[in-house]
């Protein structure tokens, strides 16, 4: 049985992006949300695997 691939949540608060892209006179495209919560995600998860490299489960500012 395959697993079922359910959207991931958004990490990013929308409205608040596109103030401060707004704040510096640009537009935001409808992708932008997404994508910058998909790049987020990928941080985290780099900043996991280096918490757990180094035998932690606390994930702290220092692994971002």
């Amino acid at each position: 049985m395959a697993k079922s691939s359910k959207p991931r949540d958004v990490l990013v608060v929308g409205s608040k992006v596109r103030d401060y892209i707004k704040s510096k006179d640009c537009l935001t495209s409808s992708e932008v949300i997404a994508a910058l919560s998909e790049k987020v995600y990928a941080c985290l998860d780099d900043a996991i695997s280096r918490a757990g490299g180094n035998g932690r489960k606390t994930v702290t500012a220092k692994d971002l």
